[in-house]
C-alpha cells in the first residue's frame, strides 16, 4: 500500500517537510558516490549510529569522571544519533521514509510551526536512537534512516486527525489501484514495510545494517514518543485532536 495524499486542507506550506526530503535526498547521493568509489564503509563507520561503541562510550564517561570522556560522548556520540536519522541504506529505505514524510508530516508541520516542527522531527529521532542504543547495546551494527523520526511524526498525525482518510494505491501485480483508507491503518501497515527496506541495499552492505533485531524493530519506539509528546509542541490544535 503507497500513501499518496489526506483529505485534509494545508494551512501553510510545508517549508520544514521540503527542507527535510532534500536533505536526506542530498545526503543518499553522497552515499550513492562513495559506494561507487568503495569508501561507503568507511563513511557509516565514522556517521552511523553503532549501539556498542555508543555504550561504550557512554560507560567510560561515568566510569572515569572525566570530562574530556563526557564531550566526546557528547559530539561523537550525540553527533552519531544526529546524523544517523540522514543517512540510508537502500532506495527502498529512503523512498518509504521519505514518502510517509511527505504524506504525514505536512500536516503536523501546520500545527507545529516550521521551526518547531524541525525541532521535534530532530529530538524524537534522537530518542528513539538512543532507545535502540539501550535495547541492544552490544549491537555492533550501523543503525542508519530515519524511521524513528518518520514513525514519530507517524504517531503524532494520528493522535491529532485520528479520523483521517489517506489516498492511498494498491499495487496488484502491474496495475495500481486507488484506494481509501483509514490513516490508523498506517500505524500497523509502517512496520510491514520495515521488511522491504533491504531492496536496493547499497553496495551489499545491508547486512551489517539496520539488521531485524529488536533494536531495529524498537524504531516504532519513536511513534510513541511522537504521540506522547506532541500535546507539549502543538501550537495549532485542531479539533479532531484527542489529547
Amino acid at each position: 500500500m503507497i500513501p499518496i495524499d489526506d483529505n485534509l486542507p494545508q494551512r501553510s506550506p510545508p517549508i520544514a517537510t521540503t527542507i527535510l526530503i532534500a536533505l536526506n535526498i542530498a545526503i543518499f547521493i553522497i552515499e550513492l558516490h562513495l559506494d561507487a568509489r568503495g569508501e561507503l564503509t568507511d563513511f557509516l563507520n565514522t556517521w552511523a549510529l553503532v549501539p556498542a561503541r555508543l555504550t561504550s562510550m557512554a560507560n567510560d564517561a561515568i566510569a572515569s569522571q572525566n570530562p574530556a570522556a563526557w564531550v566526546a560522548l557528547l559530539a561523537m556520540g550525540g553527533g552519531s544519533l544526529l546524523s544517523a536519522m540522514f543517512l540510508h541504506g537502500s532506495f527502498s529505505q529512503i523512498l518509504g521514509n521519505l514518502l510517509f514524510l511527505w504524506v504525514f508530516g505536512r500536516k503536523v508541520e501546520d500545527i507545529l510551526g516550521h521551526f518547531t516542527y524541525f525541532g521535534f522531527y530532530l529530538l524524537c529521532g534522537i530518542l528513539s536512537g538512543i532507545g535502540q542504543a539501550i535495547a541492544e547495546p552490544s549491537l555492533s551494527a550501523f543503525l542508519i534512516g530515519a524511521n524513528g523520526a518518520i514513525a514519530a511524526i507517524l504517531g503524532a498525525y494520528l493522535l491529532n486527525f485520528p479520523k483521517a482518510k489517506i489516498d492511498s494505491l494498491l499495487p496488484l501485480i502491474i496495475v495500481f489501484i486507488p484506494v481509501e483508507v483509514p490513516a490508523f491503518f498506517y500505524s500497523l501497515w509502517w512496520f510491514v514495510q520495515q521488511i522491504f527496506y533491504g531492496i536496493g541495499e547499497l553496495g551489499g552492505l545491508y547486512a551489517n545494517i539496520n539488521p531485524s533485531s529488536t533494536g531495529y524493530w524498537l524504531h516504532g519506539l519513536g511513534m510513541a514518543i511522537g504521540a506522547g509528546s506532541i500535546p507539549f509542541f502543538v501550537r495549532f490544535k485542531p479539533k479532531t485532536a484527542i489529547y
